[in-house]
């Protein structure tokens, strides 16, 4: 159901996605909807045994949540600020998110954002950088979030996820 539609609004009021229909139930924000999946089904986990590890994880799942993305892809900032000046508004508010975010990672990367298994951070992160190459940031000044984003998006998970290969995926997006 396309997110700007009357019926989408019954849905998720502000009509942004994520969401999700589970049972009946509408579950809508992403840090919901994954830490649902997370308590539904808990293997493989998304979050770490250790607490430390779990509260790292959860912090760089904010930093990308409430820092960065809100900033750059909600579709009513961006209308807002308009066509001519967009691209220069998510460029400035990935790349300040990025500079954080990068310094953060150095310290707890692995494999992965967090140590060498795929956590939540993984799920918040991949979908960032599409972000930030839809808008140009030069990701060469962010090694460490370059190298996770490229061994996630090696697995068939994040392949069959990007939402450049979704059936309602924009035409101008689409994967190529």
């Amino acid at each position: 159901m396309a997110k700007k539609t009357s019926d989408y609004t019954t849905v998720n009021p502000l009509q942004q996605v994520p969401s999700i229909e589970v049972n009946g139930q509408t579950l809508t924000q992403s840090v919901a909807i994954i830490e649902f999946l997370e308590e539904t089904y808990p293997s493989p986990a998304l979050l770490p045994k250790d607490v430390f590890k779990r509260a790292k994880v959860r912090e760089i799942c904010e930093v990308i949540g409430s820092g960065i993305q809100p900033l750059q892809t909600n579709s009513g900032v961006l209308k807002k600020i308009g066509d001519e000046k967009k691209t220069e508004w998510a460029q400035f508010w990935i790349e300040k998110g990025f500079v954080a975010l990068e310094k953060m990672l150095q310290k707890t990367a692995g494999k992965y954002s967090v140590g060498d298994e795929i956590t939540m951070a993984d799920l918040f992160l991949v979908p960032q950088v599409d972000n930030a190459k839809r808008f140009s940031v030069p990701m060469e000044t962010f090694p460490t979030i370059a190298r996770i984003n490229e061994e996630c998006s090696k697995l068939d998970a994040f392949k069959a996820a990007s939402p450049f290969v979704q059936s309602d995926c924009p035409e101008d997006l689409r994967a190529k």
